[in-house]
């Protein structure tokens, strides 16, 4: 008997360099995994085929579309411990498809890594931040989308300060673009001016990295805000702003006036985020925040992961004690 736990943790996506691919490969991603936020769950074999817990439609369509591909035998259960919210920007499909596909590899013994995972799944169509968060963590940067299947490879990573914070900024009522309305609307956007992209290429290469390994928070966030202003810009026909949610825009402006300089939206959002220094200054950051946006919007401290996802056998006597690490 075999139980197998996997844990994929969430990440920022901070943004495109390329999205039109003016230079060979489109998109070129930049992201952050996070400590703390994610996916948990555990597979095992069972009397019959079951799926327990948060998007158990999702997993059980991962679930029986690997079990048709590799033919497994017997039956199985799934049980989802803990999952990230759906369509928020944190990269829950991409990390639940992962999760499901290693626990399963691992539960049937099969010789199938991460990035073998996403592009069964067709995860990983533009970024390549998903499968870098779970293959190695840190900050990272991708090299774009070429014409292959599987994901984008990681050209970039960095650890990211363990004392820096980052706060996020959930709004609940809202949800990002998905599905086809998400293909509909990298149909609908118009080229990236080539010299955009130049100007991105630079800034992360020569601004927002030298500054993350020399641990120049202001730089970093200079550097990440510019991003953001000018990718956010660009994607505003389709999500009506810089910022998908009004919410978060105005709590996000606020806190620039505070001096927070990296402040942006994640993917398609609504999640937003500014990155600031210790824990004491998010704490605080975040309590004077709630005290204007009480009920509209909620507020969470993470680190920065500077680790990949697991995969580990668990004993049958821990089942029952599976906790997030």
């Amino acid at each position: 008997m075999r139980k197998v736990s996997a844990h994929a943790p969430a990440r920022l996506h901070l943004g495109f360099l390329d999205p039109s691919g003016s230079r060979g490969r489109r998109f070129c991603s930049a992201g952050l995994t996070l400590e703390g936020l994610g996916v948990l769950l555990t597979a095992e074999r069972a009397s019959s085929f079951s799926i327990a817990g948060p998007q158990a439609g999702r997993v059980e369509a991962f679930a029986r579309a690997m079990r048709e591909k590799f033919n497994l035998p017997g039956e199985c259960r799934i049980v989802v411990h803990q999952a990230i919210p759906e369509h928020v920007g944190l990269g829950s499909g991409t990390q639940l498809a992962i999760a499901v596909g290693v626990a399963l590899a691992g539960l049937y013994r099969l010789d199938l890594p991460a990035r073998a995972v996403a592009a069964l799944y067709q995860r990983g169509q533009r970024s390549g931040i998903g499968v870098g968060a779970f293959e190695q963590g840190g900050f990272l940067v991708d090299g774009g989308k070429d014409a292959g299947e599987e994901p984008p490879s990681i050209i970039s990573r960095l650890e990211f300060p363990p004392d820096w914070r980052v706060v996020l900024l959930l709004d609940p009522a809202e949800q990002g673009l998905h599905g086809e309305k998400e293909i509909a609307a990298f149909r609908a956007l118009p080229e990236f001016p080539e010299t955009q992209s130049v100007h991105l290429w630079r800034l992360m290469f020569t601004e927002a990295l030298p500054a993350l390994a020399e641990r120049d928070l202001d730089r970093f966030g200079r550097a990440i805000g510019e991003l953001q202003r000018v990718i956010g810009d660009y994607f505003s026909p389709a999500q009506g702003g810089r910022f998908s949610s009004p919410r978060v825009a105005e709590a996000l402006a606020w806190m620039e006036s505070q001096g927070i300089a990296g402040v942006g939206q994640s993917s398609w959002g609504p999640t937003g985020f500014a990155i600031v220094g210790e824990e004491a200054q998010a704490t605080a950051l975040v309590r004077a925040a709630q005290s204007r946006w009480s009920g509209s919007l909620q507020f969470r401290v993470c680190s920065g992961r500077n680790r990949g996802g697991e995969v580990e056998l668990v004993p049958l006597a821990q089942a029952s004690a599976i906790k997030m690490k």
